[in-house]
């Protein structure tokens, strides 16, 4: 099956060609179909299997250039993962000479400046959800146009913290508005909620809860104290231009770029409480090559896509599969290989073997030494 089987129109399969994309993924062949007919649908896939586009795609397919009105909201958990959906539209309305129009719209962005964005009525909308029902309470979206809702990583915006503002979005919306949402995961609780919140959902699986088979997964023991120390030895070790740190204590975070930076290893954060632009320079620091290492948690590093990354070093290996299965889809995409290391205490070691036994993998011990990396 091509793109062609897929009513995909001619402008954008060589807007698509243009970008190296050349056959639909499965849950793209899947999804576009259903996403056509007007179904509301709850996708799930693995990391890196083309999520974006498969809804990105039947949306801009059904986008009426010829009315400048608003058509599509895509809700995102991350400012981060908003920008890059939005990038991604850009990137694909370029390549395919497109007339669509978009924004993302970010709740510690300026509100003034997105309100006299609005007033150019761009056709999709991304961004974060209390920031769009902010500017739909206030009249400036105009939610009676919104023909299709997209909710991606919907394991995350249908948590507690999220769930009332996207309920009040959708309600917001006309009836008949298509309701799609995606995610790498997902928990019956998960499953559950989606279910309420439009009716006839079809919920398309094509994940089989396996780890990416192009990516190798080791460990390195070390004392608790000495992990950033470790940390600094590995990256040196790897001699990779790209690493991923995943680390969610914020204290830790900032004594690791104190550290590697006085080693000269160019480093950034789009972890903790750092302001929206500081952020938004790290990562596209880190995805032009100017820094080497990019520290992140598992929220600020949700659905990113960033080419080139070869390494992903858990300075705290997480407990539950679902953060370990994200993180290490960080590398590995679109057939490319790439490597997994966990930094463990010796208390920590049982999680490494209760992820071996749950994802059926082999997460092989390895050790430094003389700069290198050995088993």
């Amino acid at each position: 099956m091509n793109f062609e089987n897929l009513n995909i129109n001619e402008k954008t399969i060589n807007g698509l060609k243009t970008m190296g994309i050349n056959e639909p993924t499965e849950i793209q062949k899947v999804v576009i179909p259903a996403a056509l007919n007007g179904e509301n649908i709850i996708g799930q896939s693995e990391t890196g299997t083309g999520k974006t586009l498969a809804y990105l795609l039947p949306t801009i397919e059904k986008i009426d250039v010829s009315k400048k009105e608003m058509q599509c909201i895509i809700l995102a958990p991350t400012h981060e993962l908003a920008i890059q959906i939005n990038n991604t539209i850009n990137e694909l309305k370029k390549a395919s000479a497109l007339d669509i129009t978009s924004i993302s719209l970010i709740g510690s962005a300026n509100i003034k400046r997105q309100i006299d964005s609005l007033k150019a009525k761009p056709h999709i909308i991304v961004g974060s959800a209390g920031r769009i029902l902010e500017l739909i309470r206030k009249k400036k979206v105009t939610a009676h146009t919104i023909k299709t809702i997209i909710i991606d990583e919907v394991d995350k915006l249908l948590d507690k913290n999220n769930l009332p503002a996207v309920k009040d979005i959708i309600k917001c919306t006309q009836k008949q508005t298509q309701v799609m949402m995606f995610s790498a995961t997902l928990t019956g609780k998960t499953l559950d909620i989606a279910k309420t919140l439009k009716e006839d959902i079809k919920v398309i699986s094509v994940k089989n809860n396996k780890v990416n088979e192009n990516i190798s997964h080791n460990y390195i023991k070390t004392d608790a104290r000495k992990k950033i120390e470790t940390l600094r030895k590995l990256i040196n070790a790897t001699k990779a231009e790209k690493i991923l740190v995943f680390n969610n204590d914020s204290y830790t975070t900032n004594t690791a770029i104190e550290n590697l930076s006085a080693s000269k290893i160019k480093i950034a954060t789009i972890a903790g409480n750092n302001k929206m632009e500081e952020r938004k320079k790290a990562l596209e620091d880190f995805r032009k090559g100017k820094i080497q290492v990019l520290i992140a948690s598992d929220i600020a590093a949700r659905g990113l896509d960033i080419k080139g990354v070869t390494h992903v070093i858990n300075l705290d290996i997480p407990e539950d599969p679902k953060d370990y299965l994200h993180r290490a889809g960080r590398v590995g995409r679109a057939g490319e290989t790439g490597d997994v290391f966990s930094i463990v205490s010796d208390r920590e070691e049982s999680i490494i073997k209760m992820h071996e036994k749950n994802f059926k993998i082999s997460i092989v011990e390895k050790h430094l030494y003389k700069g290198n990396i050995e088993e």
